[in-house]
């Protein structure tokens, strides 16, 4: 008899071996701009306030299955309508990967507009679906004709639209929106992890449609930390989903330091609004930089085109002046020569145009030959 092959290689699927595992690059002592955090801390008082509160709690018992306090401070903070119910996950990663199994049977199609966030191709591949991703207009606006025909040609069972999207920042366009809900077969997801950093949502329009769902997240309010998303819509569909979440997925220390921080949402709130004042001063140093070009952002974060085949280099100086941020020129040619910067404090954020400046400076000079 031949030996038994008990190699990765035998029991793998094949499509998870071809993937790479999600890399998040150490920081080190760099001013970390390339994940989209909140870059402020709570005061100390608030810090001891909270910790009295964790002292309570009791970690040798489980957590609340269904986090019926924390759910109720979320509907709140969110304004999700009357009759729509809460689902909570460990991150909206969970509740994407939860969306995808409870459709998932190897034939159907999880599709979204392209570039957009990279854990809906992932979680595809994680579920054995197929994924169908269909390219925005240069602008990185919806290219809705494109949609509708992906949409008809391929019935997919889950559509997510990021609103506002990431990596590029846009807010899509209303209608267009409107007109992929109606449009779709199936569920249509918008993920609203931007939420704070935008005026435009479609919370209120749950019920509306009987196919959507809408995410959101906490991380963004900057509770990064915690790794807690709520997916809201009608109880029909979330009484499914909810049958493939797996037992006491939100831990108490998670929900006890969530419901005392939306105690203390007016702090965040302030958070929030300075980050948004921020944005645009960002954005318009940016548009004063030679050789740079700054996309409009509804988000906290700023993707730039640099100078065509330079986006590696730059990344690698900025690097060397002490600021992390996101290359994507290798996501593919829409993002080509391609960077993105969170929105830091304002120091930070000067320290980035300063480091940028001198990049670009450094790099004319030796194209130049001088």
């Amino acid at each position: 008899m031949k030996p038994a092959d008990k190699s990765p290689a035998r029991w793998i699927r094949a499509p998870v071996r071809a993937l790479t595992a999600y890399h998040v690059p150490d920081s080190g002592q760099l001013i970390k701009l390339d994940a989209m955090e909140n870059p402020y801390r709570w005061p100390d008082e608030l810090v001891e306030q909270w910790l009295e509160v964790l002292r309570a709690v009791e970690l040798n018992r489980y957590p609340d299955p269904g986090a019926a306090a924390l759910c109720a401070r979320l509907r709140r903070s969110m304004q999700v309508p009357e009759g729509m119910s809460l689902l909570l996950g460990n991150g909206s990663d969970e509740l994407i990967q939860m969306l995808a199994l409870a459709v998932a049977d190897g034939e159907r199609t999880l599709l979204a507009p392209e570039p957009t966030f990279v854990m809906y191709r992932l979680i595809a591949t994680f579920a054995g679906m197929r994924y169908q991703g269909v390219p925005l207009a240069e602008d990185f606006s919806l290219d809705l004709p494109a949609m509708l025909a992906a949409i008809e040609r391929h019935q997919p069972a889950i559509v997510f639209l990021a609103y506002p999207n990431n990596p590029t920042g846009t807010l899509f366009d209303t209608q267009a929106v409107e007109s992929i809900i109606a449009a779709a077969p199936g569920l249509v997801v918008v993920d609203e992890a931007y939420a704070p950093f935008t005026d435009a949502s479609f919370m209120s329009r749950l019920g509306d449609y009987p196919n959507l769902l809408l995410l959101r997240t906490v991380s963004k309010m900057g509770l990064a930390g915690l790794r807690l998303g709520l997916l809201a819509g009608p109880a029909e569909w979330l009484r499914e989903i909810d049958k493939i979440r797996l037992p006491y997925n939100v831990g108490v220390l998670t929900q006890a330091s969530a419901s005392f921080a939306l105690d203390h949402q007016d702090m965040l709130d302030a958070q929030t609004a300075q980050i948004r004042r921020d944005r645009a001063h960002l954005q318009q140093a940016l548009v004063s930089v030679p050789g740079v070009q700054p996309y409009p952002s509804e988000a906290n974060f700023i993707l730039f085109r640099t100078p065509s085949g330079r986006a590696g280099e730059l990344f690698e100086a900025l690097k060397s002046h002490g600021v992390l941020v996101k290359n994507l020129s290798g996501a593919g040619e829409a993002l080509r020569d391609c960077l993105r910067v969170t929105v830091g404090t304002p120091a930070e954020n000067a320290t980035f145009v300063d480091a940028l400046r001198r990049s670009l400076d450094t790099a004319a000079r030796i194209s130049g030959g001088g």
